[in-house]
């Protein structure tokens, strides 16, 4: 039997590295906001790829990935100790080849895509010569699938694609797209009426209406986009026909563990930037750190923090054992619901206690507040997480059929005086025997 919460000694030089040059290299080049130039920028190029090269020197690049995908194969354990550090620095997954929607479409486009969607797309999004597109809600039924109106005919050897999607995460930049569209509508599975295409972005017909921020983002890289009669050919298709939710509850699933494991670093930078400042400032009276308001504020965002971050290499941990997201599925739910309030919680405090200079666009806490919302609604909303969660939970338990449930205390109180009869008359014969000496006194 082992329970251990220590980080392996083989490892721990690898993770300290990682601190030492997200801090020195990668963090100063996220405020320049370079990463939004593109991969095809030759300013992005020349700042990048460096940057890059140094994490693939150390054996770090795209860790998520097996070895015959160019990556290390490391376990999720492994992946929640780094993902925590890249979280807190917004460059860092370009950097270190985890990206997303490209990890996950690279993910998807490695399982099911042909060999021919394969030497096309896959090995220019691992390199982070292209970047991708993930085009799947929709104006009018957001992330729900059986709402979605998108549609792909087949036309002889084309599929024609119409309909319009909002959200297109990575859009701005995209080289490929990769749409859900309605095939086969009249299916008795709903969950089999959607397919999954990879669309070049420049093919004729697909139209940015425009670009969408996050926040008080100007420049968006989602982007509402339009399909008007695309035209692909029929092995634009990825995977079977009527694959697309199969296919997308693979991406998600890890999707969802990461996006947690990305949020630990994120409370934990709203954390520590929380106690430099109530370290720091100074009232008539003396430090706000002295005062017992901001001390709970500091207590409960440390507890919440450590909660959450518990959770989430358990769920990592489970993960790596089984080997199968299907067992997980409860965990994962709930670290999804448990996301968005922890990292709520925490940078609104962080922002309170750091006054009119908390709310300004000078310090990051209201894009964190509002990155918290984010990840209550990206990869499905709590609401749906939570039922999952129960659901899951209520599996393991039968019904009562009585009239009184089996843990009706007079219920087991009276099976407790059957199976313990012979005691309870040695107990009385005890109590007259005790009563007897009494008396006699």
């Amino acid at each position: 039997m082992a329970w251990d919460f220590e980080t392996d000694p083989d490892f721990q030089p690898k993770l300290d590295w990682i601190d030492q040059f997200l801090e020195n290299e990668v963090e100063p080049l996220s405020h320049t906001n370079i990463g939004y130039a593109g991969t095809k920028s030759k300013t992005y190029q020349k700042a990048i790829r460096p940057l890059q090269a140094k994490v693939k020197e150390q054996g770090l690049w795209a860790c998520h990935l097996g070895p015959e995908l160019g990556g290390q194969g490391f376990g999720q354990v492994k992946l929640a100790l780094i993902n925590e550090r890249l979280g807190r620095v917004g460059l860092a997954p370009v950097v270190f080849g985890c990206q997303a929607p490209d990890t996950g479409n690279a993910e998807i486009i490695a399982h099911y895509g042909t060999q021919e969607q394969k030497d096309k797309y896959l090995w220019p999004l691992l390199n982070n010569e292209i970047t991708s597109g993930y085009s799947m809600t929709e104006p009018q039924g957001g992330s729900d699938p059986l709402g979605f109106q998108t549609s792909a005919k087949l036309e002889g050897d084309e599929w024609v694609i119409n309909g319009e999607k909002w959200f297109t995460s990575g859009a701005r930049n995209a080289e490929v797209l990769v749409v859900y569209a309605v095939t086969d509508p009249d299916h008795k599975d709903p969950y089999k009426r959607m397919s999954m295409f990879l669309v070049p972005r420049k093919t004729k017909g697909v139209e940015v209406i425009r670009y969408v921020g996050v926040g008080t983002e100007r420049e968006g890289s989602e982007g509402y986009m339009r399909y008007n009669n695309v035209r692909v050919p029929y092995d634009a298709l990825l995977g079977g026909r009527g694959d697309a939710f199969v296919i997308g509850q693979t991406r998600l699933g890890g999707g969802r563990v990461h996006h947690a494991m990305r949020t630990v670093g994120q409370c934990a930078k709203a954390l520590d930037l929380m106690c430099r400042r109530a370290v720091s400032r100074q009232t008539k009276t003396g430090r706000i750190a002295d005062y017992q308001m901001v001390q709970e504020q500091i207590a409960d965002s440390w507890i919440q923090l450590e909660q959450f971050r518990l959770l989430v290499l358990q769920t990592a941990w489970r993960i790596d054992k089984y080997k199968d997201y299907r067992k997980v599925r409860k965990d994962i739910a709930a670290v999804k619901v448990a996301m968005p309030k922890v990292y709520h919680d925490i940078a609104s405090r962080a922002l309170h206690i750091h006054g009119a200079l908390g709310v300004s666009n000078e310090m990051p806490f209201t894009q964190m507040v509002i990155g918290s919302y984010v990840m209550g609604i990206a990869d499905g909303p709590t609401e749906v997480h939570k039922v999952t969660l129960a659901k899951q939970i209520l599996r393991n338990y039968r019904p009562d059929n009585d009239l009184f449930p089996s843990y009706h205390l007079p219920k087991v109180r009276e099976a407790a005086h059957e199976r313990y009869a012979d005691l309870l008359t040695e107990l009385k014969d005890e109590w007259k025997s005790h009563a007897a000496s009494i008396d006699a006194l």
